[in-house]
Parts: structure tokens; sequence; C-alpha cells
């Protein structure tokens, strides 16, 4: 069984294109073989700046050859149906067999198919594959067709096994598959001959190209920490910028440099977002100061001064860029101690969206649902307006406007520059919090209050003006926005009532359909801890569904209540009992809600189940007025053994009339007990 070696050497591939071409050309290529009847036991794909290659071990040698029996019409069909089904079938009629069946002699067809050589197979998947590879942006380049992320220099296509190895006859656009490739751009640039994928990723590591991407990560990760550690540093940790340098170089070689002193009073998170931005550096933070001190470029060549050339070719770069952030950072300051009133003005002239105004004109509407949500979370009603009015004033500050990625980290530096409480300043970075499902949440109350308003500010704004997430679109981030209140409200336990707070904050959004919406975001938060859908929609259908920490909390119980055996069996119950009722209202055409006797009771298990929800009934109600919903699940699960033999043991639609109504008013004892919890009706299964 011969193993595969595909390589497709062109010009430097984008970083962040990388991951998803090895991706696709592994799927790709493997797909493609399969439908063409080979198998393998294993592929995996690698990438540099310069290559995608594919390593394909265990190919089969040929498909198998391959016999099809299709029906055809009958012998008697008229000659036009005849005909087309010799067209779909490529025979002649001398070709077919004519069989007997129940209603006449049918026309058969045997199509067989023979076996082709795997290297037919491979020329024809790898030429479909790179002609109509889905690179997210391409190019054609001199006077072909072929479209490549970057002009397309080389193609290695080889077969081998024990015998040797054999390139794959393959031609696109003159490039001509062989066995050569070359090495690192500046080290070892000379042609290399390959006999297979151990040979070709030796030869490319003599050649100063380390293959996998996951391999240079790695080297620069360690490499990076132990400069750190020799000088009593620590790198700060950034996997997204590990990735994409590890993109940008075929043999990784980081060097550290120091930040000079005169920029060392420049937050760190300015230092940090001016090197990765611009320079693609990792921060390097000094854990005695906490201040960012140093950095750690990643150059991709070895160089007979170790680098020293390079890194002052660096510095003079990055003295310019954090010149500019200096320069930057003391206008901002400069007007955050003034009171920042010509950044207020400003946003006036900013519009947030035409129908809903200028950022001025939403931060008024923030500022005030602020004071209204306040109360709920414990904090200060002045200090949430407040923080609220100077959040999203860093948007004109010239910091923000250079890397828009700081804005409320800055806000909060320029808060407490302008002598802000502590709690204002810290709101005005935490309110654009979370941003997304792995987000941390805030906790301090002005926090809370102002991420919480800002949030609904935009939900109820664009349900206002009917601009709604619709299929995968979304523009306006609003499911993010909605999740970030789901998560605010939970996590931080704030008791709600979220219809009155959409009314509060736009009378005119359709409250109904955005709770609505609301309520779908949970169940896809929920589904993570394990909380099926159809218990979120049992418990929404109590009332306070518009408090989610109430709802949550008794959609918590009752999926635990449910994991048990005792709950399954319970569950069983409860939705027999109601199915039967339901049957018998809908027969009679009355409503079996109350008169449930104990005297009229034949059975000891009737006696037993009155007796049971005698007892339950009221310590149901209490926990659920005291909101113990685990104690409300297991005083209903406590019913399961009674409601079993009673149906076990009673005839419910007997023919006297009286022990009849009397069961049914029974079984409404049983689902109205069950409603103190949830909807049971509603849970699945």
């Amino acid at each position: 069984m011969p193993d595969l070696l595909i390589e497709l050497f062109s010009e430097e591939i984008p970083a962040r294109m990388q991951a998803r071409a090895r991706e696709d050309l592994k799927k790709r290529v493997t797909d493609g073989l399969v439908e063409a009847g080979l198998t393998y036991r294993s592929a995996g794909a690698f990438s540099t700046p310069r290559r995608l290659a594919l390593a394909v071990e265990g190919l089969t040698a040929e498909s198998p050859t391959t016999r099809e029996e299709r029906k055809g019409p009958r012998t008697d069909a008229p000659d036009a149906a005849l005909e087309g089904f010799l067209r779909s079938a490529g025979l002649t009629r001398e070709q077919l067999q004519a069989r007997n069946e129940k209603k006449g002699q049918v026309w058969f067809a045997v199509v067989t198919k023979p076996g082709r050589p795997a290297a037919e197979i491979v020329a024809e998947v790898l030429e479909r594959t790179i002609r109509d590879f889905p690179w997210p942006k391409s190019m054609r380049w001199g006077a072909g067709n072929l479209r490549w992320v970057r002009p397309l220099h080389s193609i290695i296509c080889l077969l081998s096994d024990e015998s040797g190895s054999t390139v794959v006859p393959l031609e696109i656009e003159g490039i001509r598959a062989g066995d050569t490739t070359r090495g690192h751009r500046f080290m070892a640039p000379d042609p290399i001959t390959v006999s297979g994928f151990d040979d070709y990723a030796a030869k490319l590591r003599r050649a100063r190209v380390m293959l996998d991407p996951a391999e240079r990560e790695a080297a620069i990760r360690q490499e990076a920490a132990n400069l750190a550690f020799a000088r009593g540093w620590e790198i700060v940790p950034d996997e997204g910028l590990l990735s994409e340098v590890a993109g940008l170089v075929e043999w990784p070689v980081p060097l550290m440099g120091t930040i000079e002193d005169r920029f060392l009073s420049l937050p760190p998170e300015v230092l940090q977002t001016s090197m990765k931005e611009h320079q693609k550096f990792f921060s390097a933070r000094n854990p005695k100061t906490g201040r960012i001190e140093g950095f750690v470029t990643v150059a991709n060549i070895e160089t007979p001064d170790q680098g020293e050339t390079i890194l002052k070719g660096n510095q003079r770069v990055l003295a310019a860029r954090l010149s500019d952030a200096a320069f930057f950072w003391e206008n901002d300051l400069r007007e955050a101690k003034a009171g920042m009133q010509d950044w207020a003005e400003g946003l006036r002239a900013v519009t947030f969206q035409s129908k809903l105004g200028s950022q001025a004109d939403r931060i008024a509407r923030i500022a005030a649902l602020s004071r209204e949500i306040a109360p709920l979370v414990g904090a200060a009603p002045d200090q949430a307006e407040q923080a609220a009015r100077v959040a999203k004033l860093d948007l004109r500050s010239a910091m923000v406007g250079e890397f828009p990625e700081l804005q409320g980290i800055m806000g909060r530096y320029y808060a407490l520059a302008a002598g802000l409480p502590q709690p204002v300043a810290d709101a005005a970075r935490d309110h654009y919090s979370p941003l997304g499902p792995s987000d941390a949440v805030p906790s301090a109350p002005v926090s809370v209050a102002v991420a919480l308003a800002d949030k609904l500010d935009t939900l109820t704004g664009f349900w206002a003006i009917d601009e709604k997430p619709t299929g995968s679109k979304d523009p306006f981030a609003l499911r993010r926005a909605a999740l970030g209140v789901i998560r605010l409200v939970l996590v931080n336990g704030v008791r709600a009532n979220l219809g009155q707070t959409f009314a509060k904050a736009r009378p005119d959004a359709d409250a109904a359909d955005l709770l609505a919406f609301f309520h779908d975001r949970l169940k896809v938060h929920l589904r993570d801890q394990g909380i099926r859908h159809d218990i979120i929609d049992a418990v929404q259908a109590m009332p306070g569904s518009d408090d989610l920490v109430l709802l949550v909390n008794r959609a918590t119980a009752l999926n635990d209540v449910l994991k048990t055996e005792d709950g399954t069996n319970l569950l069983l119950g409860l939705k027999r009992a109601g199915n039967i009722l339901a049957q018998a209202e809908d027969k009679d055409g009355v409503e079996y809600s109350f008169g449930a006797d104990p005297k009229f009771a034949e059975t000891d298990q009737e006696r037993a189940l009155f007796a049971s929800l005698d007892q339950a009934e009221p310590a149901i109600r209490e926990a659920v007025r005291l909101e113990d919903f685990q104690a409300a699940t297991q005083g209903i699960a406590s019913l399961r053994a009674p409601i079993d033999g009673f149906f076990e043991a009673v005839q419910i639609n007997t023919d006297n009339q009286i022990l009849r109504r009397n069961r049914l008013n029974l079984l409404s004892r049983i689902r109205e007990a069950g409603r103190l919890i949830a909807d049971f009706n509603r849970i699945e299964g």
C-alpha cells in the first residue's frame, strides 16, 4: 500500500489563512480519494509560510472493480423509454438482459466499472482540489488562468512504497508535478529532491524549515520563556499572536529586546497593543514592578551576529511607534484632567445608528437606565449614572482612535485622571463585558449596572426599529448582547423582571418578543451545562419566567431530579395522569379540577395516594414560596411510588360514574401538584 506526499509550494501564504487551508487541503483530497474508491490509513496536513503539505499513509494501490445492476423498462415499453435507459447506462441494446418478473419481462443492465490505479485517481483529485481551492482571497499571475493565494511555483505529488517512489503524472497551467522542493528562502534556497514524507520532513529540517506549525509554536513559546526567565521577566500569554507568528516564519529565531525607560510610564495595555499590532512582538513583564519592560521578536533567519542587527532595527521602529503612543497618551491625559467635555461634545456628531440617534443620545439613555438598574444590583444610583456618562468618552480619544481594541481600558485610565471614583473608572473598563462566552463577567455593582444598561439599550433599541437577527445574520451582534445580559444576571444573581426592565429602557420595543428571544438564548447557554431545551420550556411556562435567576433555579432543580430513577418514573406517571385527564375532559366537556374525596376510595392504593398528596402539596407550595426548588422537586419526587401504585391497582374509567369522577379529580390533584413545579407535558419522553 503506497503512501502519498503532496506539497504545494508558493509565495508567502498569509498567516491567518494557513490553518483553514491545511484542513481544506486534507478534506478535499481525502474525500476525493474515498469517493473514487480508494481507502487510506491516516492523513496529516502541514503548512509553512511558503507551502501546504499533505501526507497520506496506507493508500490502496487501485480502486476496486465494481459491478452494478440497473433495472430498466419492460421489454414491451415504448422505444423512447428504452433509449433513455440505454443512454443513462452507457450500453447498447445487445448488452441488456431480459428477465422475467411478476408483471412481465424487464430489461436489466449490468454495468461493470474496472478499477483504476491510484496515480490516475490522485492526479484527478489533486487537479480538481487546486483549481477549486476555497481561498478567502486569491490571485492570478502571468498569462495563465489558475488562481492561488499567491503565485504557485511547484508541486510535489509522490507515491512511494517499499520498491521506491513515483511522481504522479500531473501538470496544471505549465506547472508539472515532481519530487523537488526548496528549503529556507535565505539559509537553504537550493532544490531538494525527496522520496517520501519522512525523507521530505527530515531534509526540510536540515534546510532550516520546521514543517509542523505546532512545533514552531512550541519552539517559540519555549525559547521566549527562556529568554524572559534569564532576565527575571515573564512573557505575557497571547495564543492568538503565537499562532500568527508561527505562520510568519519557517525557522523561528526568538530575540529579546528592552523598552526604553522613557516609555515605561505608558499603560501596559498600550505597550502590549502597540507592539502586537504594529510589530508582532510578544510582551515581557517584570513581575516585581508589574510593568512591561521588554519584548520578544521572532526572526526568520539565523545571523552571524546572533540577531543584533535585527534587534537594533526593531528597536528603532519600536521607538518611533511608542513615541506616537506617548504623544497620544499625553494629549489624552490633558483632556481627561480638564473634564473630558470636548469628548462629550464630540460624541454628539457621531452617529450610533441612523434611527437611534447619536452616541451622545445613546449615552443619555444608558445613564437613565443605569440609574433604574442600580438598586437591583446594589449600586449607588448616582455613581451608576455618572459611570454611564463617562464610560464611552474614550471613543473620542486619540489612543482609542489608533487602537480601537483599547476602548474601555483607556476609559478607566482617563476616568481616574479626571479624579472620578474607582467604581466609576472600573465601570468604564468593564461595561463592554462579557464580550463572549469565555469572557469574564463583571461583579462590581456599578460595573454590572452600566454593563446591563449598555446591552439592554442596544437590544431594546434595535427591537424598537425592527432590526432583529434573522437566520445566521446578526450584523449588530444582538445574540452576543443577549448572552451578555444572561451571564451578568445569572453570575451576579440579579433578580429583575426583564419585561418591566425592557419597558423602562424602551417603551416602544416589543417586550414579549424580546423576552422570547432571551429565552431562546438562555436555552443555548444552558445546553452546555447539560440542561435540555424541553426542561427550559417546562419551567418557562410557570409564572415569573422573566426572572432569569428564578427560571434557571427551577430548571436546574428539575433537571437534577429527572436524572434519577424516581424522577424518570415520576415523569411517566405525571404525563400519564395528564393524558388520561385531558382525554376525559375533552370527551365529557367538563374540567375535572376539584372534588376528589377519599371516602370514595375503594383500594389501599387510592387511599395511599390521597394521604401522600395531602402531605406533599403543602410542603411543595411552601418550598416554591421560599424558592427552595430542590426541596420542591424532592417533594414531587416523593409521589412517584404512590402514583405508580395507583395506576397499577385502579381502573380510572370504571362504569361507576361516581368512582370515575372521583378518580379523575384525583388525577387533577396529581396534575396540579406537578404544575407547582413545571408544565410536565412540555417535557419529552
